[in-house]
Order: C-alpha cells, then sequence, then structure tokens
C-alpha cells in the first residue's frame, strides 16, 4: 500500500485525521487498521447504507482492544446479573453504548440481525444511549453479543454498578393517571353544568337536573379520593413535621368544596361546586406534571460504582483471565493497562507505573510509582502494560470508604425553604383568620347556616391555586429553559435555591480545565533542529504522558532511531541518539543536583545534551473557553477556587480570575466538604462546581452541587445540576436568570391576591355561587399559567437563553 501524503485527508469511517497514514482501500483511506476492519464488515453484509446517512459516522479504533476482553461475560453469575429476561432460550440484554451519536448509529444497531442471526432484535434508546437486545442462546452467548458490538465499533460500557443490579429508574404513571382522570372528569362535569351557567335550570325536567347533578358528584368521586390524596398526604406529612405547607391550604380548599358541594347535592338537591373542584384539581396536577416531567434519562445519583469497570484481569501462571470485579480477593495480581482503571488498593509488583489520580483527589498530573509502591483503587494507569497485586478488596478500597464516608451519604435538611412554603403558613393563616371574622360577623347579624356558608365560601374562593401553580408553571419552564442550554437541574426546587446562592465554590481540575488535555511548552536556549532531533528520537520510546506530549510538539521534526534507551521511573530518561547523549526529567536527575537552578514546578521536564542543561519543558492546564468571562459575571458573588493540585499555576489563575477569587491548593477530598461546611457556618449558601469523585462530598453537602460534564451521559457524581463543559461559560447568566424566574413567581403571587381579593368580596357577603366560583377560579388558574409560561419564555428570549 502506498502511503497517502495529502494533509487534508479524514478516514472514511470515522472522520480522524488520516495524515501519513498507509491504511488503504480502493480509494478509500483509514486512520488505522480497525477502522479499515469495521469498513469491511459491513460491506460484506451489505450494509454500507451507514456511510450514506451521516458523514464519517463511525467511531475511531485506534485504540487496541484487549483480546478475550469480555470473556468474564461467561461467568454464569455475571450473566444473570446483566440478563434482564430469559426463557432458557431467547434472552433480553440492554447495554449501555456511549458512542452512540448519530442516526447512522441507530440504523446500524437497529440492523444487527444482519451481522448474525442469532440476534433477534434490536432496538435503541438514543436518549439514554441504550440498545435493547434479543438473542437466541443457542447461537449466540451473552459474551458474543458483547464483541459483535465491539467488533463494529460500539463497545458497551460495563460497569460495576450495572452489574450489581443498580436501580433502574422508573417513571411513575400515577401522575398521569391522575392528571388524565382530574381532567376527563373537570370536562364531564363542565358539560353537565352547563344549565346552571345558562340560567336553563328551570328550563330542564326536574328528573333529568337531579340525574345531571348525582353524575356530577359521582364523577367528583375518584377526583376528591385518588386524584386529591398526594396533597392530602403531603399536608398530613407536613404537620407531623410540625410545618405547614402549601399542600396545607391546597387540602384544606378541597375539602370544603367537596363537604359543602355534598351536603347541598344531597341535602338541598342544589348543583354545588363539584366544577371548581374538579378544575382546581386538574389545574395543580398539570402544574405538577409540567414540574416533575424533566430530566429522568440523566443521573443525578451516580456513585463510585459507575466509574469502575465490571471486571479485572488477573494473571495466573503465565495465563491472563478476565474476571467479576466481585471476585477479586487479596494476593491477586492483576494486569493494569493504558488508559485502565486500578480497580482495587494494589502493591506494584512489575513495570513502570504513571498514576493519574486527577477524578480521585484532583491532581492533575500523573503520580511516578516504582515496584513495591502502594497503588489506590481509582486511578488511571498513562503507559505500558503493569502488573498488581491486590492488598484490599473493591470493597474495602480508600476510594469506597470515602465515598462511604458519612458526611458524603447521610441526609442533610434542607437549610433554604421553599417560597411556596413560607408564603403557604402565612396565606393559610390570612384565610383562616378572615374565614372565621366573616363567620363571627355573620353569627351576630345572621343566621347560623349564613354564617356557615359565608366561612366555606371564604375557604373555597381563597383556595392559592395561583401560589400553587405559580412556582410549578414557573420554575418548571425554567427547567426546560436552562435543559435547551445543556444545563439540567435535577428537579424545579434547584431553580429556588440557585436565586439564593451567595457563595460559589469551584474546583480547577476537569471544571475550569479540559480533562486529560495539556499545552507543552519549552523555556530555555533555543533548540537547534539537530537538538529537536535527538530528544525526539529519546521521548519516542517513552509512554510517560510528559513525553507523549513533547513527542506532539516536535511532530513536524525528522524522527531517528536511539542507539540506547533507558527509562528510570520517578526521574526520567536517558539515551544516546546520533552520538549525543540526551537525559529529561527532573532538576535532580538531569543534573544529579537542583542547586541554584530555577524550578519549574511539578509538570517540568528538564532537558541536557552531552551534559549541557538547555532548558525545560513545563506541561499547562488548557482552560475552558470563557473562564475570564464567567468570573466577570460571578463578581457580585464570593467565589472560592479549591484544587487538588500544586499551586504552580496560581499567577494564571489569578489573571484569569481576578484578585478578589480565593484560592487553594492541595485540597484533599474532605479538605473540600469542609471548607462548604465552614462556609455554611458563617451562615453563607454554597454553590459548589466540580467534576471528580474528589469533588463529591462539597458537590453533596452543598445547597447546590453542579457536576460538570464532557456529556450529559458521561459519569458525574451525586449532584442537584449537570452542566456541559462547553456551557461553563454561561453559568453567571443561569445564576441571574433563577432570580429572575423568582421575581415571576412574586408577580404571580399578586395577581393571585388581586383575584382572590375579589373573591373574598363575594363569600364575605355570603353571595358567591357555583357560577361566579366557576368564573373565577379557573380564570384565575389560566392567568397564572400564561403569565408563568409566557413571562419565562420572553424573559430567556431577551436573555440570549433561546
Amino acid at each position: 500500500m502506498d502511503t497517502i501524503l495529502s494533509t487534508e485527508l479524514k478516514c472514511y469511517h470515522c472522520g480522524d485525521d488520516c495524515t501519513g497514514s498507509n491504511v488503504v482501500l480502493g480509494e478509500k483511506v483509514f486512520c488505522c487498521n480497525g477502522c479499515k476492519t469495521v469498513y469491511e464488515i459491513l460491506e460484506k453484509n451489505n450494509l454500507i447504507r451507514y456511510y450514506s446517512l451521516t458523514e464519517a459516522p463511525g467511531v475511531s479504533q485506534r485504540k487496541a482492544q484487549m483480546k478475550n476482553k469480555f470473556g468474564y461475560l461467561d461467568d454464569p453469575q455475571m450473566s444473570r446479573s446483566l440478563v434482564d429476561f430469559t426463557d432458557g432460550r431467547v434472552s433480553s440484554v440492554r447495554f449501555s453504548i456511549p458512542s452512540v451519536h448519530c442516526s447512522s448509529c441507530i440504523w446500524l444497531l437497529e440492523n444487527l440481525y444482519k451481522f448474525n442471526p442469532g440476534i433477534l432484535s434490536s432496538r435503541v434508546n438514543f436518549p439514554e444511549k441504550e440498545v435493547e437486545l434479543k438473542y437466541n442462546e443457542s447461537i449466540l452467548s451473552l459474551r458474543e453479543v458483547a464483541e459483535l458490538l465491539s467488533r463494529i465499533g460500539y463497545e458497551p460500557e460495563i460497569n460495576l454498578s450495572s452489574t450489581e443490579g443498580g436501580k433502574k429508574k422508573t417513571y411513575s404513571k400515577s401522575l398521569y393517571y391522575k392528571t388524565g382522570i382530574a381532567g376527563f372528569c373537570f370536562a364531564n362535569i363542565m358539560l353537565l353544568s352547563f344549565p346552571e351557567y345558562l340560567s336553563l335550570v328551570n328550563n330542564v325536567d326536574a328528573l333529568l337536573k337531579s340525574v345531571f347533578i348525582y353524575i356530577t358528584l359521582v364523577l367528583s368521586l375518584p377526583v376528591f379520593f385518588y386524584c386529591s390524596s398526594g396533597y392530602f398526604s403531603s399536608a398530613i406529612q407536613g404537620l407531623r413535621k410540625k410545618v405547614i405547607n402549601i399542600d396545607f391550604p391546597v387540602s384544606i380548599g378541597i375539602l370544603t368544596l367537596f363537604g359543602r358541594s355534598t351536603y347541598e347535592i344531597v341535602f338541598l338537591s342544589a348543583q354545588g361546586y363539584m366544577d371548581s373542584l374538579s378544575g382546581l384539581v386538574f389545574f395543580l396536577l398539570l402544574g405538577r406534571m409540567f414540574q416533575e416531567k424533566t430530566y429522568g434519562l440523566l443521573s443525578f445519583e451516580r456513585d463510585y460504582k459507575s466509574y469502575f469497570p465490571a471486571y479485572a484481569v488477573i494473571k495466573t501462571g503465565g495465563l491472563e483471565t478476565p474476571v467479576p470485579l466481585s471476585g477479586l480477593k487479596e494476593g491477586d495480581r492483576i494486569i493494569i493497562r493504558n488508559e485502565e482503571l486500578v480497580p482495587a488498593d494494589s502493591v506494584l509488583i512489575k513495570g513502570s507505573a504513571s498514576i493519574d489520580y486527577s477524578f480521585v483527589s484532583g491532581e492533575s498530573l500523573p503520580i511516578e510509582a516504582v515496584e513495591g509502591d502502594l497503588i489506590y483503587a481509582g486511578g488511571r494507569q498513562k503507559g505500558t502494560a503493569i502488573e498488581l497485586e491486590v492488598i484490599k478488596r473493591t470493597s474495602q478500597s480508600y476510594i469506597t470508604r470515602l465515598w462511604n464516608n458519612s458526611d458524603f451519604i447521610k441526609p442533610e435538611e434542607n437549610r433554604i425553604l421553599t417560597f411556596s412554603s413560607v408564603a403557604g403558613k402565612y396565606f393559610t393563616a390570612s384565610v383562616l383568620l378572615i374565614a372565621l371574622l366573616s363567620a363571627i360577623y355573620w353569627l351576630k347579624f345572621g343566621s347560623t347556616q349564613q354564617a356557615l356558608n359565608v366561612f366555606t365560601s371564604v375557604l373555597i374562593v381563597a383556595c392559592p391555586c395561583g401560589l400553587a401553580l405559580s412556582a410549578p408553571f414557573t420554575l418548571g419552564n425554567t427547567l426546560r429553559i436552562f435543559g435547551r442550554n445543556k444545563f439540567y437541574l435535577k428537579n424545579a426546587a434547584a431553580v429556588e435555591k440557585l436565586s439564593r446562592i451567595n457563595h460559589v465554590v469551584l474546583d480547577k481540575t476537569g471544571t475550569l480545565t479540559r480533562l486529560s488535555e495539556k499545552n507543552i511548552r519549552f523555556f530555555g536556549m533555543e533548540l537547534q533542529e539537530c537538538d529537536r532531533k535527538v530528544i525526539k528520537a529519546v521521548t519516542h520510546n517513552s509512554m510517560h504522558p510528559l513525553s507523549r506530549l513533547i513527542l506532539s510538539m516536535m511532530r513536524d521534526t525528522e524522527l531517528i532511531d536511539a542507539e540506547e534507551f533507558k527509562e528510570y521511573p520517578g526521574g526520567g530518561l536517558e539515551g544516546v541518539a546520533d552520538g549525543k547523549t540526551v537525559r529529561l526529567g527532573s532538576v535532580s536527575f538531569v543534573l544529579g543536583s537542583d542547586s541554584g537552578v530555577h524550578q519549574g514546578g511539578s509538570s517540568s521536564v528538564y532537558v541536557s545534551i552531552n551534559d549541557e542543561i538547555k532548558g525545560y519543558f513545563r506541561a499547562e492546564s488548557i482552560y475552558r473557553e470563557g473562564i475570564r468571562e464567567l468570573a466577570h459575571c460571578l463578581r457580585n458573588y464570593n467565589v472560592s477556587l479549591l484544587s487538588g493540585d500544586y499551586d504552580g499555576e496560581k499567577d494564571r489563575l489569578r489573571d484569569l480570575l481576578g484578585s478578589r477569587v480565593k484560592l487553594f491548593f492541595r485540597q484533599s477530598p474532605l479538605d473540600k466538604l469542609n471548607y462548604v461546611k465552614k462556609l455554611q457556618e458563617q451562615k453563607n449558601l454554597v454553590l459548589m462546581v466540580g467534576d471528580g469523585l474528589n469533588d463529591a462530598g462539597a458537590l453533596f453537602k452543598s445547597e447546590v452541587g453542579i457536576a460538570v460534564s464532557e456529556g450529559s451521559v458521561n459519569f458525574s457524581p451525586a449532584c442537584e445540576a449537570i452542566l456541559e463543559a462547553q456551557e461553563l461559560r454561561g453559568l453567571g447568566d443561569f445564576l441571574k436568570f433563577s432570580k429572575t424566574s423568582m421575581k415571576i413567581i412574586y408577580v404571580n403571587l399578586i395577581v393571585s391576591v388581586l383575584y382572590n381579593f375579589a373573591g373574598i368580596s363575594f363569600a364575605v357577603e355570603n353571595s358567591l355561587t357555583p357560577i361566579v366560583s366557576a368564573i373565577l377560579m379557573p380564570l384565575s388558574s389560566i392567568t397564572v399559567v400564561a403569565i408563568a409560561t409566557l413571562s419565562t419564555s420572553l424573559m430567556a428570549k431577551i436573555r440570549g437563553l433561546n
């Protein structure tokens, strides 16, 4: 095959750069043999249409997959934990496929049966990035299903959480049933009440009128006993906790409406207020459904098990065997390859380890380890394969103990009372007082019957439907606006919490910086072309992350062979190329002493050629776009930065964030947690923004925890919100809009009070009729809903949150 020289070539399968690639098939160019193999498989099975749906739709196959990787799926216990259903012949299984990203992916995955007759059907759930497969056990095993997916570029993600029967998200249909029943009853009761509305009662046959009235009573029964049950139980729970929540006055209104209407229908043959009752419950349930129908497909409750692999590779007698992680025990020898996670606390037995603990500790640079060193679970190997000996099971490892710390998982009492809860308490007291005073007045100047009518009329017309509807519709619409801008909140209450935040705490690694990305710069003497050649020759032989960065910096330099090469773990590299001795590493390694030499920092690699120091390379974090703008948007908040990293970039952070931001480095997970506690003890309401397991405690403890993710389906610790990384610059806008949403709720409160004032004026005069109630209550609800939805949408458009 000829080497491709064009600089514009892209892989036909995945779209990656193919500059210099010699992997071709006809006129098609591929970045690696893996992509070429996938193309050949699709061509063989007449599935080439895959490439016509989307340009370069595939997933890069450059990362070589370990042979026998899915061997652990042959274990019966592991298989049972993953399979959803089996009857001994046909099995059903769901796999998470993170690489699903376009229509071509969906088309290919739903045509899997063309690859193997053992696949009976496959269906893709694109929002969850899952594929559900049914397969014939006599033709295919679970392992072979996973291998088939992996072979075509859609390797299933199987982690410890999925094999331990982690909770599947379940969606309660009860709210939808209640809303539908309430809507049906409301519409029919309104229809049966039209003679009353049009003053045609006297023209209706008495028997027919009686039938209509009792039908409305029957229709109201499911509305009262089933559809309203959630409000009653919530009010009772609040009273048990000595709290009057917004559902308490709502429950009083519902009870009064139903009680008085039933009395009037049974004993007075009157119309009653069943239309107002069913309308009230329907609108309330509609608001709750609007509020709760948010982002159920996202997981806000992930733990470390979602981060750990489902298996480990054990080495026994020279053979490597994948086994379930649950079967790993002390003394086992395990093999960890490049980019793989260490599943349990272990001791390094063989190889050169460069462990990335960024997700666990926040340290952005890999830690060097030599044989005999302890390596903690959760670290990720960067470089060649290493051999470890397990000293603690996964369940007993440091990362597990950290996660199970009581401060990380103990439920905390909500420090922020919602506006509805506070307003509901005062509203209830005011309504009861007005009703009582009105009843006393009519007892004195009227009759007992009139006093009772006035008392119940006030409770009926003053039901806080406006207040109860304003928050769900305003905050629910805000959730959708945020979601369209890649900011996903767990529930509507989080919006209200955001509006009251006064202190923002930021993590650095993976939050402000791009995860696993670095820039490399050289400081010192100007390197000649001959110097660059010998440096490239030596670093080419190393898999250390800093060596790879230096190598990438010299991609345009000619590669020559190193005549000698040796790597010293924890020290550096030494080699001979073109007759010159090259040393790269720490100051003490390169010179034998660091006296009198400027320290470039922990991320610096010094270089000498023939014992002449040339300078040093320094790795620098790549900060996300818009960090400076973000700092400006947060100028009205107190801001702190907590980093598990060294302070080598302190000056750069000071320049980006400004002098008013407090900077703290070398912060452990518990340090971050304790800092948030300290702020809360000082009466601060804290927003924590982080990305890793090291931030989990602080995210959980803060009033609002936001996990920054490279994608909403990626792993993120337990939190109340997920913010896609590219939208981090908009955090200030989200905080500002949360305040706007609360102002809209306040406006709606005023509108609701005005409607209640009009209704109460009828009630205290003992002139409230079903027709007046039927007009005022729905009109109040519709007005509040209209203001809530239209105002939030309009303000979002003005603020650029489309």
